[in-house]
C-alpha cells in the first residue's frame, strides 16, 4: 500500500528540494536497532531528530511514535521524503520540536499475533518504549508522549491507545486500517476480498474473526475509558480498501460516547499524495496536545 506512496512523495519533494534555497542546520535520522527477548530478535527502528537535539545537550522533548503500514518499515520518513517534509515545517517553524520514532513492524498490526508467536504488542509497550525513552532525551510521562500510524499503523495506533489510553496525551490515524462490517471469508466481493488480503497472518489462518474483535479498535472504543486522550483520525472518502466506512463508524461511535475527538473525511484514495497532504496536520495535533496537556498528568 506504501510504495506508490514512497515513490510520489520522494518525486514531489525533490522537487521543492532543487528549488529551495540553502537551509540552515536541520534535523537529522538515526537508525538503529533495539534487542528484544519478548521476540527473540533485533528490531530495526529510526528516530527522526530535531534540530536543536545536537547543539541543546540537556534539553529534553516530547515523543511521538509514528507506526508504518503495510509494506513500509521502520525508515518510512527517509526514504519516502517524509523527512524532508517534516524538517520543512521545522525549519519554518510551523511545527514544534519533538523526537519521531518509527519501529519496524512487518506485517504485525502491531498486536500480539493469535498464534502466540509474534507478541508485537508488548514488546512495544514492555521493551520498545521504555529502550528508546532510555536512550533519547525524551521528557518522561503521558503528557509528552504520543502515537500515530498510517493505514496499518493507524490500526495499530489506535489498538493500542484505546488499550492503553494511560500512556498517551494523544493518538493519530490517517487512513486507519478500520473494517465497519467484517469481511466473510469466502468473500466474493472485490473490496471484501481485498480486506481479507491487507489483514495476513496475523489475526490466525485461516482468519479467526473472534480474534479480529478482541483487537478492533472499533470494539475496544465501546468501553475504553478514554477521557483525557486527545483523538485525531482521517480518512479519503475514496479509500481504496473501504477503510473510510471504518472511519466514519469510529466517529459516530466516540459522539455518540460524548468522547471529543477531531475527525476529517477528505477527498482522495489510499495513496501516497493523500498522506503527504494530510501528515502535517496530524503531526501539528499530536505537537498541539504536548502543549495543552496538564502538567499534573506528566
Amino acid at each position: 500500500m506504501n510504495k506508490i506512496w514512497r515513490a510520489g512523495l520522494t518525486a514531489l519533494l525533490l522537487g521543492c528540494v532543487l528549488l529551495a534555497p540553502a537551509a540552515r542546520a536541520t534535523g537529522r535520522a538515526e537508525c538503529a536497532s533495539l534487542p528484544s527477548k519478548i521476540l527473540g530478535r533485533a528490531v530495526p527502528y529510526c528516530v527522526l531528530l530535531p534540530p536543536s537535539y545536537d547543539t541543546e545537550k540537556t534539553r529534553h522533548y516530547p515523543i511521538l511514535y509514528l507506526l508504518h503500514g503495510l509494506g513500509d518499515n521502520d525508515q518510512m520518513l527517509v526514504h519516502s521524503g517524509g523527512m524532508n517534509l517534516v524538517e520543512d515545517l521545522w525549519e519554518q517553524h510551523q511545527l514544534g520540536e519533538f523526537l519521531i520514532v518509527t519501529p519496524a513492524a512487518g506485517a504485525s498490526f502491531y498486536i500480539n499475533s493469535r498464534d502466540g508467536r509474534h507478541r508485537y504488542e508488548d514488546f512495544f509497550l514492555r521493551e520498545f518504549i521504555p529502550g528508546v525513552e532510555k536512550r533519547y532525551r525524551a521528557q518522561a510521562g503521558r503528557a509528552s508522549r504520543g502515537i500515530a500510524g498510517i493505514s496499518m499503523g493507524g490500526y495499530g495506533a489506535l489498538h493500542i491507545a484505546f488499550r492503553h489510553p494511560q500512556l498517551f496525551a494523544a493518538v493519530g490515524a490517517l487512513s486507519a486500517a478500520l473494517i465497519e462490517k467484517l469481511p466473510n471469508i469466502r468473500a466474493q466481493n472485490s473490496l471484501q476480498l481485498s480486506q481479507l488480503r491487507v489483514l495476513g497472518d496475523a489475526f490466525g489462518s485461516p482468519f479467526d474473526a473472534a480474534f479480529w474483535n478482541q483487537n478492533d479498535p472499533l470494539i475496544i472504543a465501546r468501553t475504553a475509558h478514554l477521557a483525557g486522550l486527545k483523538i485525531y483520525f482521517a480518512c479519503g472518502s475514496e479509500d481504496d480498501y473501504g477503510f473510510d466506512s471504518g472511519a466514519e463508524a469510529l466517529d459516530k461511535l466516540l459522539t455518540s460516547r460524548h468522547i471529543p475527538h477531531e475527525f476529517h473525511l477528505y477527498p482522495g484514495g489510499h495513496n501516497w499524495s493523500f498522506f503527504a497532504e494530510h501528515l502535517p496536520a496530524m503531526l501539528a495535533f499530536e505537537f498541539q496536545a504536548f502543549e495543552s496537556t496538564p502538567r499534573q498528568l506528566r
